[in-house]
């Protein structure tokens, strides 16, 4: 059995006592993370290396963005694409080389898209849509088992959001987005493993703001997101989400997704 992991950490040097608790309690075997926010050089590598983690892959950029794949599992570096077109730390690829040789782990953080949901008022918003289209024409010639995974900063689903009808006009939740996301879906065929082992319309949200849950409102969103090609799919045989990360002190606005797969 293989497990792997993602977490939107929001800063993986401010948060590296979270992360430590995270890896002791739920050991995975890979951890991705997004948004860390420094520098590959300023990593904190030996943190993880003392966990027994002592395989990484981290393309960083200072105070923003930034994904790292972190693994007690050999693996090489097997891509960095930018999908945003302007040179954002925004994913890595790595391929598993021990257990489970082959599988590609592709992590993402695509773009939020700002405030307004209009590609013309907002340009953060069509770079997020733009950041998609080339997402779905690189996964059109996948040929391999593959596990992307990360912060997709969109809730596909009516039941992913706290409010259907009130989230519609709200970046992360509206139609063109979920479109957008149900063509990437399309062009592989991948499989949403977060729905696959916790069917709609069962609740399933990964992200609250800082400020509705410190109100204690469930007004949560289930924009991170593990899915896999349909033959790796099969494999999988557990998902759970660790919620209770949430209450920890000073917590990421975020919670780790984890997949057990028997490969």
């Amino acid at each position: 059995m293989v497990t792997i992991a993602t977490w939107n950490i929001n800063s993986v040097r401010l948060r590296m006592g979270q992360v430590e608790r995270f890896l002791s309690e739920q050991a995975p075997d890979v951890l991705c993370l997004q948004e860390i926010k420094t520098r590959e050089e300023l990593f904190p590598h030996a943190a993880f290396e003392a966990l027994g983690y002592t395989h990484r892959v981290v393309h960083g950029q200072k105070g923003y963005h930034g994904v790292a794949t972190v693994s007690r599992i050999p693996l090489r570096e097997f891509s960095r694409h930018d999908w945003q077109d302007n040179g954002e730390a925004r994913h890595v690829g790595v391929e598993l080389l021990g257990p489970a040789k082959g599988l590609v782990i592709e992590n993402v953080y695509i773009p939020a898209g700002g405030d307004v949901p209009d590609r013309e008022a907002n340009v953060k918003f069509g770079q997020k849509l733009d950041f998609l289209g080339r997402m779905t024409r690189w996964a059109d010639a996948l040929d391999r088992p593959t596990l992307i995974l990360g912060d997709f900063n969109i809730a596909p689903l009516d039941c992913d959001v706290y409010d259907h009808k009130a989230l519609l006009k709200v970046v992360s939740h509206t139609p063109v987005e979920v479109e957008t996301l149900g063509a990437f879906r399309d062009a592989h065929g991948w499989v949403d493993l977060g729905r696959q082992h916790i069917p709609a319309p069962e609740r399933n949200y990964s992200w609250w703001s800082y400020r509705s849950y410190w109100r204690e409102k469930d007004q949560g969103r289930r924009l991170d997101h593990m899915w896999a090609s349909p033959e790796l799919a099969r494999e999988s045989r557990a998902h759970r989400i660790v919620e209770e990360t949430r209450r920890w002190d000073q917590p990421s606005d975020h919670v780790p997704l984890v997949t057990e797969f028997s490969i």
